[in-house]
Protein backbone atom coordinates (compact mmCIF):
# COMPACT_ATOMS: atom_id res chain seq x y z
CA UNK A 1 0.00 0.00 0.00
CA UNK A 2 2.47 2.61 0.81
CA UNK A 3 4.80 1.51 -2.16
CA UNK A 4 1.39 2.45 -4.41
CA UNK A 5 0.76 5.60 -2.16
CA UNK A 6 4.86 6.82 -3.45
CA UNK A 7 4.17 5.65 -7.40
CA UNK A 8 1.28 7.85 -7.02
CA UNK A 9 2.43 10.82 -5.79
CA UNK A 10 5.79 10.30 -8.14
CA UNK A 11 3.14 10.58 -10.86
CA UNK A 12 1.47 13.28 -10.00
CA UNK A 13 4.64 15.59 -9.61
CA UNK A 14 6.58 13.74 -13.01
CA UNK A 15 3.42 14.55 -15.39
CA UNK A 16 4.11 16.37 -18.02
CA UNK A 17 1.45 19.13 -17.46
CA UNK A 18 2.88 19.56 -13.95
CA UNK A 19 6.47 19.75 -15.20
CA UNK A 20 5.33 22.11 -17.99
CA UNK A 21 3.79 24.32 -15.52
CA UNK A 22 6.99 24.47 -13.39
CA UNK A 23 9.11 25.24 -16.47
CA UNK A 24 6.96 28.20 -17.35
CA UNK A 25 7.33 29.48 -13.30
CA UNK A 26 10.95 29.26 -14.09
CA UNK A 27 10.54 31.47 -17.64
CA UNK A 28 8.32 33.72 -15.75
CA UNK A 29 11.02 34.41 -13.07
CA UNK A 30 13.58 34.84 -15.64
CA UNK A 31 11.58 37.13 -17.78
CA UNK A 32 10.74 39.32 -14.49
CA UNK A 33 14.56 39.60 -14.81
CA UNK A 34 14.87 41.12 -18.10
CA UNK A 35 11.96 43.17 -17.62
CA UNK A 36 13.46 45.11 -14.63
CA UNK A 37 16.60 45.34 -16.71
CA UNK A 38 15.28 46.93 -19.06
CA UNK A 39 12.87 49.63 -17.11
CA UNK A 40 16.52 50.08 -15.35
CA UNK A 41 18.13 51.02 -18.63
CA UNK A 42 15.36 52.67 -20.19
CA UNK A 43 17.37 55.93 -20.74
CA UNK A 44 20.38 54.18 -21.07
CA UNK A 45 21.57 55.15 -24.66
CA UNK A 46 21.91 52.28 -26.70
CA UNK A 47 20.80 49.29 -24.32
CA UNK A 48 19.00 47.05 -26.30
CA UNK A 49 15.89 45.20 -24.74
CA UNK A 50 16.38 41.45 -23.78
CA UNK A 51 13.28 39.05 -23.13
CA UNK A 52 13.10 35.53 -22.73
CA UNK A 53 14.26 33.99 -26.38
CA UNK A 54 10.91 32.62 -28.09
CA UNK A 55 12.65 29.40 -29.48
CA UNK A 56 11.74 28.32 -25.86
CA UNK A 57 8.53 28.88 -25.86
CA UNK A 58 7.76 26.72 -29.09
CA UNK A 59 10.23 23.96 -28.23
CA UNK A 60 8.12 24.06 -24.68
CA UNK A 61 4.66 24.00 -26.42
CA UNK A 62 6.20 21.18 -29.07
CA UNK A 63 7.21 19.12 -26.23
CA UNK A 64 4.05 19.86 -24.05
CA UNK A 65 1.87 18.51 -27.04
CA UNK A 66 3.75 15.57 -26.71
CA UNK A 67 3.70 14.94 -23.37
CA UNK A 68 6.88 14.19 -22.98
CA UNK A 69 8.01 15.52 -18.84
CA UNK A 70 11.47 14.26 -19.79
CA UNK A 71 12.09 16.47 -22.60
CA UNK A 72 10.20 19.38 -21.01
CA UNK A 73 12.12 18.86 -17.58
CA UNK A 74 15.50 19.28 -19.33
CA UNK A 75 14.57 22.20 -21.31
CA UNK A 76 16.00 25.43 -19.98
CA UNK A 77 14.61 28.79 -20.41
CA UNK A 78 17.68 31.43 -21.56
CA UNK A 79 17.59 35.44 -22.25
CA UNK A 80 18.51 37.01 -25.28
CA UNK A 81 18.67 40.29 -27.14
CA UNK A 82 14.76 41.07 -28.64
CA UNK A 83 15.77 41.40 -32.22
CA UNK A 84 12.29 42.88 -33.08
CA UNK A 85 12.05 45.46 -30.86
CA UNK A 86 12.73 48.73 -32.29
CA UNK A 87 13.83 52.06 -31.05
CA UNK A 88 11.40 54.57 -31.42
CA UNK A 89 14.36 57.33 -30.35
CA UNK A 90 17.64 58.55 -31.57
CA UNK A 91 19.69 57.08 -28.67
CA UNK A 92 19.25 53.91 -30.20
CA UNK A 93 17.69 52.31 -27.27
CA UNK A 94 14.74 49.92 -28.14
CA UNK A 95 12.99 49.84 -24.30
CA UNK A 96 9.44 51.78 -24.57
CA UNK A 97 8.36 52.36 -21.06
CA UNK A 98 4.74 51.59 -21.48
CA UNK A 99 5.49 48.09 -23.42
CA UNK A 100 7.32 47.16 -20.10
CA UNK A 101 4.95 47.87 -17.86
CA UNK A 102 2.49 46.09 -19.63
CA UNK A 103 4.98 43.39 -20.18
CA UNK A 104 5.61 43.04 -16.53
CA UNK A 105 1.54 43.31 -15.60
CA UNK A 106 1.08 40.26 -18.35
CA UNK A 107 4.20 38.16 -16.51
CA UNK A 108 3.10 38.47 -13.11
CA UNK A 109 -0.57 37.42 -14.25
CA UNK A 110 0.92 34.85 -16.27
CA UNK A 111 3.34 33.74 -12.75
CA UNK A 112 -0.07 33.81 -10.52
CA UNK A 113 -1.36 31.42 -12.50
CA UNK A 114 0.67 29.15 -12.44
CA UNK A 115 1.48 29.43 -8.73
CA UNK A 116 -2.32 28.57 -8.56
CA UNK A 117 -1.99 25.48 -10.68
CA UNK A 118 0.81 23.96 -8.89
CA UNK A 119 -0.87 25.28 -5.25
CA UNK A 120 -4.22 23.26 -6.52
CA UNK A 121 -2.76 20.40 -7.23
CA UNK A 122 -0.58 20.36 -3.47
CA UNK A 123 -4.09 20.74 -2.00
CA UNK A 124 -5.28 17.99 -3.69
CA UNK A 125 -2.89 15.51 -2.36
CA UNK A 126 -3.17 17.01 0.94
CA UNK A 127 -6.86 15.96 0.51
CA UNK A 128 -6.34 12.45 -0.24
CA UNK A 129 -3.42 12.24 2.50
CA UNK A 130 -5.97 13.57 5.15
CA UNK A 131 -9.13 12.80 3.97
CA UNK A 132 -10.79 16.67 4.51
Amino acid sequence: MLFEFVVMIEALFSHANYVATKKVMDATMLRHQAIASNLANVETPNYKRIDLKSSFVDELRRATAGKDAAAISQMQPTLGRDLNATSPNLDGNTVQLERELMELNQNYLSHSFQAQLITGRIKHLRMAITGK
